[in-house]
């Protein structure tokens, strides 16, 4: 599974929970939009995450 910044933003567009995240990462360690995204990449989607599978669909648009 590959990081994809649309696909990231698309998630956290969808998901509330996810946007408050990326708004503590980006408050509490003063980081750039671009790097709280891959972080939050990396703690909640990457490797068996909590929101892998709404990533992994996200590929695979409906038809």
């Amino acid at each position: 599974m590959k990081y994809m910044k649309s696909q990231m933003q698309q998630l956290i567009k969808d998901n509330k929970e996810l946007h408050t995240l990326l708004k503590g990462l980006k408050a509490e360690y003063g980081l750039e939009k671009n790097n709280a995204l891959k972080a939050l990449y990396h703690s909640q989607v990457a490797d068996g995450g909590k929101y892998q599978l709404a990533y992994q669909a996200l590929d695979h648009p409906k038809k």
